[in-house]
């Protein structure tokens, strides 16, 4: 009797490099892509074409967006949501600025600076005192203080309602994980957003002048300070915790007596955050009617008046560098340290003489306004300078041409040509472009989102018009990040070069976007290369700051084990630096793309177009269609930019 065998099929062997390759996550994540856009491709491809966004997956929304544009302005002073609602915060936001501003004109050009220099030594030290009355004199003599005033009570009604809000929005997120949840991707959203795409919003709703510019600094300042304090009450020892809890500590008093004191840097550095935020926020709110140094700025770059622009530009400067320097991480690190009673009580004494000389010296003669013989005026001496500037500058200049031509090449060698590559590319091309950047970086999630916003941008029918803001951003962060890195090495390796470069990172960091405009207008003229200019200058010192420390956060053992293979210093930057300092070059790489864009979109203002322009064009018209179609593709785009650029681990997205 014959047994039948059963032939055995050879095992498949699989190539050596495929299975390497196959052991990445990347690698495979990339493979299902392919293999899903070989399905779908073609589909796509019959369906709607290979060109541009096909014209049958928009939707127009711009007849109901005008519908509800005419309702708005025609119940606005009739309905009751407007009347009783709108109206009363409205009213309640007027009145406090006003309040502030007359608190502030009450103490005087004396009471102020002498308040704001006791309050600096205070939170900062000595040092933050000085630079607080120096900076306060300087708004003086340029002829600032009345519009310096005028800003800095915006910015104490705004601020105060940024961190509160911020901070209860943040405490729920800290102490539920389902709050957390919910509020991380419209935080996410919102710190995405570019601070022009909430100025039409409010304006349609409570038309022009403080209370918009007020609501719509809020909500662009209130994100970190949410983020920041849900990151401290989360981030807090667990042994401490579980030891209060030990001690039968009930819910409140585990907050107040273990999480906020544990929390505290994170809390003091989302206050720094919010207040850096609204200042910008504040200055670019000036196209909405907000008074002080803003309007100033802004009516100076409508008429390209560097001297006024510089003018009112340079006390913008000065306040936020007082702001960082006075509720800064340093602040929050001086006074960590525990006071005793006495010490207490003597601070207490302190602050109430210092209040008392405060209140005194505002009503001495002559310390009410700054006095007018008192001010210099530079705007045209400037004027003059940027003339002379000009005229050297602009053309003529042996071998380049000049800043005009540097313009030219730039707008004509790269920005054309990246703009016609990407408005030529499939739009299906786009998107699997998009989700092979974010899929690799980050999770499924994340990549669906990413290419969701630009799916988004293209229904809205602005794809065309958001590639020539994309071609601006990609340029303008190719060029910031060649710069950026070449600095942070020098940083890095040089400890003379690092405190040379520190307080012009600092001043860099703390200017307002609006303040970049004033410059290069006046050294390119109007277009999207003073735009991108004004970018990569305002995008810079993050970028250095944040490679430069990763590069010197490095460990020194793997360094020395380079070295004793006799590793030069080009291979160890390349082959160990480099590599072990990967999270913070990505995270630079995405501060870049979000910093470049919130610019780009400012510099619609002088002749950057495209999505930026038609945000400006809304607003100036009021047209709410045109200006919310692209204040909702800039979203888009911004979302889709830091989904990119953002790496995410698995565990997060849970």
């Amino acid at each position: 009797m014959s047994t039948a065998t059963t032939p055995v099929k050879p095992a498949v062997r699989v190539p050596p490099a495929l299975a390497r390759l196959l052991r990445h996550t990347a690698a495979r994540k990339l493979l299902l892509l392919a293999g899903a856009a070989a399905l779908l491709v073609p589909l796509a491809h019959a369906h709607w074409g290979s060109g541009s966004w096909p014209h049958a997956l928009t939707v127009a929304v711009d007849g109901p967006l005008g519908r509800a544009n005419d309702w708005i302005i025609d119940n606005r002073d009739s309905h009751w949501v407007f009347l009783y609602f709108f109206g009363h915060i409205s009213n309640a936001i007027v009145t406090s600025v006003h309040a502030v501003y007359v608190v502030l004109l009450a103490l005087g050009w004396a009471g102020v600076t002498a308040g704001a220099t006791l309050l600096a030594w205070r939170c900062a030290g000595r040092r933050a005192g000085l630079t607080a009355l120096l900076s306060f004199a300087v708004c003086g003599l340029l002829g600032m203080w009345v519009p310096t005033m005028r800003t800095l009570a915006l910015m104490v009604v705004a601020v105060a309602a940024s961190v509160t809000l911020g901070a209860l929005l943040g405490l729920a997120a800290g102490l539920s994980d389902r709050t957390f949840r919910a509020l991380r991707p419209v935080l996410d959203t919102m710190q995405a957003l570019p601070a022009f795409a909430y100025l039409l919003p409010v304006v349609l709703v409570f038309g022009i002048g403080v209370a918009p510019a007020v609501l719509a600094t809020v909500v662009y300042a209130a994100p970190p300070m949410a983020r920041l304090t849900a990151l401290g009450l989360r981030g807090a020892d667990k042994g401490v915790l579980e030891a209060v809890d030990s001690l039968g500590a009930g819910p409140v008093q585990r907050l107040l007596t273990a999480r906020l004191p544990l929390a505290r840097r994170e809390l003091l550095l989302g206050v720094n955050q919010s207040i850096m935020m609204a200042l910008s926020m504040a200055v670019i709110a000036s196209v909405i009617g907000a008074d002080g140094l803003g309007d100033r700025v802004y009516q100076a770059l409508s008429t390209v008046d560097v001297g006024s622009a510089l003018a009112a530009g340079i006390p913008i400067v000065l306040l936020a560098v007082v702001l960082d320097r006075s509720v800064g991480s340093r602040s929050a690190g001086r006074n960590g340290r525990a006071q005793t009673p006495s010490a207490r009580t003597r601070t207490a004494l302190t602050w109430v003489a210092g209040t008392a000389a405060v209140a005194a010296l505002g009503r001495l003669p002559g310390a009410g306004s700054w006095p007018d013989h008192w001010t210099v005026a530079i705007a045209t001496p400037v004027n003059t300078a940027k003339d002379w500037i000009v005229d050297h500058l602009y053309t003529g200049l042996p071998g380049i041409g000049g800043t005009a031509d540097l313009a030219a090449h730039y707008t004509g060698w790269i920005l054309d040509p990246l703009r016609s590559g990407l408005t030529a590319l499939p739009w299906w091309g786009a998107l699997l472009l998009v989700a092979a950047l974010a899929w690799p970086i980050g999770t499924w999630r994340t990549a669906a989102t990413a290419v969701a916003s630009l799916a988004a941008i293209g229904v809205l029918g602005k794809w065309d018009t958001a590639m020539d803001t994309l071609s601006q951003v990609l340029a303008a962060v190719a060029v910031t990040l060649a710069l950026g890195f070449a600095i942070a090495v020098a940083v890095a390796r040089s400890a003379r070069t690092e405190r040379l470069l520190r307080p012009v990172l600092d001043v860099f960091q703390t200017m307002p976007q609006f303040v970049y405009l004033i410059p290069v207008v006046a050294l390119f003229g109007v277009g999207r290369a003073p735009a991108a200019a004004a970018a990569i200058v305002y995008a810079l010192p993050a970028v250095v700051r944040i490679v430069g420390q990763g590069l010197r956060q490095v460990n020194p053992g793997a360094l020395e084990s380079a070295r004793s293979l006799g590793a030069t210093g080009g291979q160890q930057l390349r082959q160990v630096q480099f590599p072990l300092a990967r999270p913070e070059l990505l995270l630079a790489v995405n501060q870049a793309v979000v910093l470049v864009l919130s610019v780009v979109i400012i510099g619609g203002l002088v002749g950057g177009g495209a999505l930026g322009y038609d945000v400006v064009f809304g607003l100036a018209q009021g047209d709410l269609a045109t200006g919310l179609v692209a204040g909702t593709a800039i979203a888009c785009l911004g979302l889709m930019l830091d989904r990119v650029t953002q790496p995410t681990k698995a565990k997060e997205a849970h």
